[in-house]
């Protein structure tokens, strides 16, 4: 028999044996304990000589880890691995097809920032091309986080203190009528940003341009960026808030955020 033609009689095999190590990864998830082979073998469905062989393996190659008593829990290795795809994450990257498709949808303006001291950075914008309002602030573009719905987001996650020392050191100046320029205002706001899980900028970094915003947060519940829609106030559209939140949750999720909040 030919080297390739015993390749493809063993590969069903091998595919089994690979499927099998996930239900027991995913049996070993799911108990918060170590678990013993016999319950191992019974949640999986698998013969308890199968089960050993194979957590055998897996406890060689540090996937798995055996205990004293003879129950098992997941490896080191896998914290190892998720460590280093989680380093390996651009949330600008992940964040692009999600943020084209909303365009595509709304056919405005939609951006992403993240934080860096007291402001606001864009690190990315799909461009709607129809916009009669300047555009304020592009790629590598910043702004105070007042002044901003993207900004406001990430100040709503910080401590009463910790606003007011943003507004001690910003001194919170305005660019438009409306701008937040107190720190009774600003916390106001807050609250507001707080109890709906969205900001809005209403003409408030540029007369006629308003935005909406919502968090994306990282595998441990950090709020790590902000998603917005950006457009002339005419065409704002309240039913926007469904769709930002929707998209910024998709990105959270593609990031490994399982809905806690930190």
């Amino acid at each position: 028999m030919s080297d390739s033609a015993s390749g493809s009689a063993k590969a069903p095999g091998s595919i089994q044996v690979i499927e099998r190590m996930m239900t027991l990864l995913d049996a070993l998830a799911a108990s918060p304990e170590p678990t013993s082979l016999k319950h191992l073998a019974s949640v999986t469905e698998l013969h308890p000589s199968t089960a050993h062989r194979i957590l055998g393996a897996m406890t060689a190659a540090r996937f798995v880890e055996r205990q004293d008593a003879g129950t098992y829990r997941l490896g080191i290795r896998l914290l190892e691995l998720g460590n280093l795809v989680k380093s390996r994450i651009n949330v600008r990257e992940v964040a692009q097809p999600f943020m084209q498709t909303l365009h595509e949808a709304i056919g405005e303006a939609i951006n992403l920032g993240v934080r860096h001291d007291d402001e606001i950075v864009y690190i990315e914008r799909t461009s709607s091309g129809r916009s009669l309002v300047r555009v304020v602030y592009l790629v590598g573009g910043r702004a105070p986080l007042h002044l901003t719905s993207l900004g406001k987001l990430f100040l709503a996650a910080d401590s009463l203190q910790e606003i007011r020392d943003y507004a001690r050191r910003t001194g919170l100046p305005g660019k438009t009528p409306h701008s937040l320029t107190t720190l009774s205002a600003l916390e106001k706001e807050l609250d507001k940003v707080r109890r709906h899980g969205i900001a809005f900028d209403d003409e408030e970094a540029e007369i006629g341009l308003k935005c909406v915003a919502a968090p994306i947060f990282d595998d441990e519940g950090k709020i790590v960026a902000a998603l917005s829609v950006s457009a002339p106030a005419e065409r704002h559209d309240p039913d926007w808030v469904t769709q930002i939140r929707k998209t910024a949750d998709e990105i959270s999720h593609a990031l490994g955020y399982t809905g806690t909040k930190k």
